[in-house]
Formats: C-alpha cells, structure tokens, sequence
C-alpha cells in the first residue's frame, strides 16, 4: 500500500453528487451542529460558529491525508450541501459507512440515494469484502435508509457504542463487495 493520500473522487447520483467538503458548506455545518443528536455521535461541532465549522471540514480532508477512509459533503442539484457521507477503513478488509442529513433536508430520500451511490462505488474496491454501518435502533430513518440501499440487518449489538456517555446498542447492517461476493461464489 502506497503512503500517498487518498484521492477524493466526485460520484454522481440521480439528484444527489458526493464532493469534497469546501469551506463555502459552513452554512450546512452550523445547521447540524444545532441537532440534537448528530455532534454527539459525530465530529460535528455542537457550537455553531464559523471557525468551529471550518475545523470540522478540515478535518475531513485531514482524513484522506490519514488514509483513515473518503469523506464526502452530500450536495444536491444545485451543489448545496445537505449532509455528510463517510467510508472508513476497520481492521481486516472492511469498512463501516457513517452519514447524516441536514435537519431541514431530511424526509426527502437523500439519506438512502446517498448511501447507495457510495456503496456502488465502495463495493467495486479492491481491499474491501465488507461494508458495515451501525444504527441505534430508535433511529427509523437512518435504518430504512440502510434497507432502500441494500444493506441487510445482521443483529443487534448490545451496549455497542458509548453515546454522550451512555452505552447504546446498535443494529449491525452489512454488504458483502463484488471481491466478496467472488469469492463466495467460488466456494459455494
């Protein structure tokens, strides 16, 4: 494996692009740093300023230099951004895919066209066999979400993650990668 960073590509929906966060999404920024839920289980400020919300986009670009795994701004037709999209690299060859929506931008289907146009891109990816994505189960959402991409829900994982301290279980979702998915089928 090279140590070069990783290269962001652009990838393009039916309504929606995946781009690199720029600093002119600050406004998208400061509207979810006032959600209840999304800077407590995100590096999403929870204060609202400017200075705050172009840290988070550094960050961002912080981790393709890492190599940690592709984050993307989720901009609509007319290259607004709406929400945030990530791939990150877990031990082995799998990945486990986070995202959010804009309060204001929700209930529109973006959350699931987004999810899917990255897992048709992630799953053509050599390294990875699986894609992974973790849902707290009062979050119908994100979880039909998941479902409208593809994903399959593998089980409930008890006391998964810490959120603002508390242990909280998850839904485990998953999709096997066309190198995956190969494989299989040569065993079976």
């Amino acid at each position: 494996m090279t140590d070069a960073h990783l290269e962001l590509p652009i990838l393009h929906g039916r309504r929606l692009l995946l781009r690199e966060w720029r600093s002119s999404d600050v406004a998208t920024i400061q509207e979810a740093s006032h959600d209840p839920f999304i800077p407590v289980t995100t590096t999403v400020p929870s204060t609202s300023g400017e200075p705050e919300a172009l840290a988070f986009i550094a960050r961002q670009q912080d981790r393709l230099r890492a190599r940690a795994g592709y984050v993307f701004a989720i901009a609509d037709a007319s290259d607004r951004a709406v929400g945030h999209i990530g791939l990150f690299f877990s031990a082995g060859a799998r990945a486990f895919v986070g995202y959010w929506i804009t309060p204001s931008q929700r209930r529109r289907g973006y959350a699931s066209e987004a999810l899917g146009i990255l897992t048709s891109w992630a799953k053509q990816h050599a390294d990875l066999d699986r894609l992974e994505l973790y849902v707290e189960p009062w979050n119908s959402g994100s979880w039909l979400a998941a479902e409208l991409a593809g994903y399959k829900r593998e089980g409930l994982l008890r006391a998964w993650e810490r959120i603002d301290g508390k242990p909280c279980d998850m839904y485990m979702y998953a999709q096997l990668t066309a190198n995956a998915s190969e494989k299989q089928d040569v065993q079976t």
